[in-house]
């Protein structure tokens, strides 16, 4: 694990998405402020949070079965087990990870749980993903650029609004990873539920977070030039390989992988 920056102070004055997904999925590392963003999301929040999160688990699990072994996961939350690089070394104990969050409190908790095998590597940079170069600086110590790399972007670009360039910031990454590599994504919606947008962006917005959940065809741009694999982007709870088809649950989020050409 890398650190070698002073820890920096958590400001909890205002929530923070990570918190607050850790709320959402049954966590106790959130405060005051997070809760109750949190406590004011329908009972279709947590439901959105554990589709993410077990989709997260199927598709870097299919990645690893399929010879994957280097993922850069941007947006990791609070880690909660099994964490992305414990489903991954499980198959392929060589893994290396590489974590990435812009909360502080991230950090802190990632040095004491985000502990790799003894044959794989994981590390952590606490960056946001509007600052792509210094995140793929500072993963080229640990990962390899000449092989592939999944990259993993988990419910985490429906909190770029449109202004700050959401398909800008995921060309720039996918653009420095080589032909093989894959891109695993996830992204919150309200095509299935139109009637809950003003309610739950209200609640976000009301503690400072920027939401933009996207229809499927604003999904898709994410994939454009790549090749979505099979069933495609569908909803989160459709995407399974090689596994047993999960419990039907409400639509809220889409999700995808898809190979770099």
């Amino acid at each position: 694990m890398t650190t070698g920056t002073p820890k920096p102070q958590v400001d909890t004055s205002r929530p923070h998405p990570a918190r607050v997904y850790d709320y959402l999925l049954g966590g106790k590392d959130n405060y005051q402020v997070d809760r109750v963003v949190g406590e004011q999301l329908p009972e279709l929040g947590k439901d959105s949070a554990r589709q993410n999160r077990a989709f997260m688990h199927r598709a870097v699990g299919w990645l690893a079965a399929n010879g994957v072994d280097q993922f850069l996961d941007i947006g990791t939350g609070i880690p909660t087990e099994p964490n992305l690089h414990q489903v991954v070394q499980r198959t392929v104990p060589r893994a290396r990870v590489v974590y990435t969050d812009n909360d502080p409190i991230v950090l802190r908790h990632a040095e004491a749980l985000l502990v790799g095998t003894a044959e794989g590597a994981t590390d952590y940079i606490e960056a946001d993903v509007r600052d792509p170069a210094k995140i793929l600086d500072h993963a080229r110590k640990l990962l390899d650029f000449d092989r592939p790399i999944a990259l993993s972007l988990i419910a985490l670009m429906h909190f770029i609004p449109d202004e700050d360039d959401p398909y800008g910031l995921a060309g720039t990454l996918l653009e420095a990873l080589p032909s093989g590599s894959y891109l695993a994504l996830s992204h919150g919606t309200f095509d299935f539920s139109p009637e809950l947008k003003e309610s739950i962006t209200g609640t976000y917005g009301k503690g400072g977070i920027a939401l933009r959940f996207r229809a499927r065809d604003e999904v898709a741009r994410f994939f454009d030039g790549l090749d979505l694999v099979e069933p495609g982007l569908v909803t989160a709870h459709r995407w399974y390989r090689d596994t047993p088809e999960p419990p039907v649950s409400v639509d809220t989020v889409y999700g995808g992988v898809a190979r770099v050409r």
